[in-house]
């Protein structure tokens, strides 16, 4: 190996610095497609970001907002025409995947993801008309700002809340 292969005249070279595998033979573009695909990938989902003036966040939103109207109108309309709800899994967490730090966020997400079951099968509207809602505000407060200005203006907020402490 020539000198050129290391980094500051030291022992190892740039290739093992970078782990020496796959990801560094993509990093230093000795392979070439790969690297290349990936950096068109990049750059053509940047360019769609940009020209659509859609942000990561108003995306996110809409892909639930879609996804939780049609699980619901399917349980609705598949009770109204005497067919079987859709087929959802029950969703949960178990005790081998949390740890004693993760035991009261473990309680919400349960929570939540038993909410989410009821509205995919249609068993509370109301609750599903504020879910829509509230996917629709973050998707329109998305597409006017993006995730660090919100994430700025969130952390401000809540700063006035005298039981929250960040």
């Amino acid at each position: 190996m020539g000198s050129s292969d290391h980094l500051f005249n030291r022992q190892i070279t740039v290739h093992e610095i970078f782990g020496g595998g796959f990801v560094a033979d993509v990093i230093l573009w000795r392979q070439k497609n790969i690297t290349a695909g990936i950096l068109l990938l990049t750059l053509a989902t940047w360019v769609v970001f940009e020209r659509s003036g859609y942000t990561l966040l108003s995306l996110a939103s809409s892909v639930l907002l879609l996804l939780v109207t049609i699980l619901f109108l399917w349980a609705k309309s598949a009770a109204i025409l005497n067919r079987p709800a859709p087929a959802l899994p029950t969703l949960y967490l178990t005790e081998e995947t949390v740890n004693e730090i993760s035991a009261c966020i473990r309680i919400h997400v349960n929570a939540l993801l038993s909410v989410s079951r009821d509205i995919a099968l249609g068993k509370d509207t109301s609750l599903f008309i504020k879910v829509a809602s509230s996917l629709l505000l973050i998707c329109i407060v998305g597409g006017l700002t993006d995730i660090l200005s919100l994430c700025y203006i969130s952390k401000f907020c809540l700063s006035f809340d005298p039981d929250h402490n960040l």
